[in-house]
């Protein structure tokens, strides 16, 4: 979850001016254990808060500006938002990330390298010293067209990152541990490699998009995608939105999960300081809808099959509940000839419309193109899987005794971690194949 809050919350921008006044920065109510609530009931690992956006304000006490909660009057200018949020997040069990804008639109000394960098550095090294245990920083590449011309030192950054807190994930448009998918629409590219040659994000600003969209099967720097994408229009919070509906948010989580990716969904605060109850419920519903539909899995019930085995290996490695470090192999002595899984009904056929394929990933990412059949119908051409792959029936519900899952290229011998089939009850279409 991410979580955009502060002065543009107030003023209804979504990039503040750096003008604005800290004396508008009131949340009266604010909670931080009922964002943590909220997200802890949606299922949520992860919270990300924006400590300081473009307009350079920050949620902290910060030594170097007073441009902060310091001269607001939230709290007497005694308090700290990133303080609460970080307790109110570990009390659940939720991971806690960070974010700070390289763009400071009040900050003077921006647009000098030296300056600002400095000052940079000064609040990277104040925020990893005060707040422990942060498990992720965003380093957020958006600037304004005429913002001011000037260098940032990311290696800098991210080695006294490293420094100080060895355990976190960068986020940057390039890493160096996560990068960003290209869109914020939530959306990966259908072919999701996890692997990006990072040179090669200078091949020009034309192809850059695309390049984060898809990864580079042939890319030697380990960098899986991150989609993030707000769960209203904004990212802010503004009265006059609301929240998307869940049959939106369920194709989102297609294209980002179920395209081998970590989806980053933004739950803005309000006014108030409250995430409105209107997008918690809907967070409800969209952790509902998930859990209904993956709860069970069709395939448990079936005869598994498959092309070949290498040593203990077996098809029923693809059932269990580890889906990481236990998987289906097939031999390396196949003479070249493509690896398959089928899946068959004991009694009565199948009824489903969603296929999950999952590589065990810690043995890195392998399959370039697959093939689904039913029945001895071609359903689905694939390329990528990785982590996580989730395809929905475009025709609608499927009737059939034989799945077939065939892998037709592959960096290597595949190592499939989980197979499932799966019925969404959410996915309506005019059409029903048989």
């Amino acid at each position: 979850m991410f979580l955009h809050f502060g002065v543009n919350t107030f003023t209804d921008n979504e990039w503040g001016t750096g003008q604005e006044s800290p004396a508008i920065f009131n949340p009266t109510g604010l909670n931080t254990t009922q964002w943590a609530t909220v997200a802890a009931d949606a299922g949520i690992s992860l919270m990300i808060l924006t400590a300081k956006h473009h307009d350079g304000f920050c949620l902290w006490p910060s030594k170097y500006t007073h441009h902060s909660v310091i001269s607001s009057p939230w709290q007497g200018g005694k308090g700290d938002v990133l303080k609460d949020f970080v307790n109110a997040a570990t009390a659940q069990g939720i991971d806690v990330g960070i974010y700070l804008s390289p763009w400071d639109r009040h900050d003077p000394r921006y647009g000098n390298d030296l300056l600002y960098n400095q000052y940079y550095l000064a609040q990277l090294q104040e925020l990893l010293h005060k707040y422990q245990n942060v498990r992720e920083i965003w380093f957020d590449g958006a600037k304004g067209a005429n913002a001011k011309n000037m260098s940032y030192y990311f290696s800098d950054w991210f080695s006294m990152v490293k420094a100080l807190q060895s355990s976190i994930n960068i986020f940057s448009d390039a890493g160096p541990d996560v990068r960003w998918v290209g869109d914020e629409s939530g959306s990966a590219g259908d072919t999701c490699w996890s692997t990006v040659n990072r040179t090669s994000l200078s091949i020009g600003a034309s192809n850059i998009t695309q390049y984060l969209n898809t990864g580079d099967p042939k890319g030697t720097d380990w960098l899986p995608a991150e989609c993030d994408v707000s769960i209203r229009d904004g990212w802010f919070w503004h009265k006059s939105q609301t929240p998307k509906k869940l049959s939106e948010l369920l194709d989102i989580y297609y294209n980002s999960v179920g395209r081998n990716c970590v989806l980053l969904l933004n739950v803005p605060p309000n006014t108030t300081g409250l995430i409105p109850h209107s997008d918690a419920q809907r967070l409800k519903e969209f952790k509902s809808a998930i859990d209904t539909i993956f709860h069970e899995n069709l395939a448990e019930d079936c005869f598994i099959k498959v092309s070949s085995q290498r040593g203990g290996f077996g098809a029923e490695n693809m059932l269990d509940s580890d889906h990481m470090w236990s998987y289906w192999a097939p031999s390396d002595n196949d003479g070249g000839k493509d690896h398959w899984v089928e899946i068959w009904a004991k009694d009565e056929g199948l009824r489903f419309n969603v296929i999950r394929i999952q590589e065990a990933i810690g043995l890195g990412q392998r399959i370039k193109r697959h093939e689904i059949y039913v029945d001895g119908k071609l359903m689905i051409k694939g390329t990528t899987v990785g982590y996580k792959r989730l395809h929905r029936a475009d025709g609608g519900e499927v009737h059939g005794r034989v799945v077939r899952i065939r892998i037709i290229k592959a960096r290597g011998v595949p190592l499939l971690s989980s197979i499932g089939l799966h019925f969404d009850p959410f996915w309506h279409s005019k059409f029903t194949v048989n």
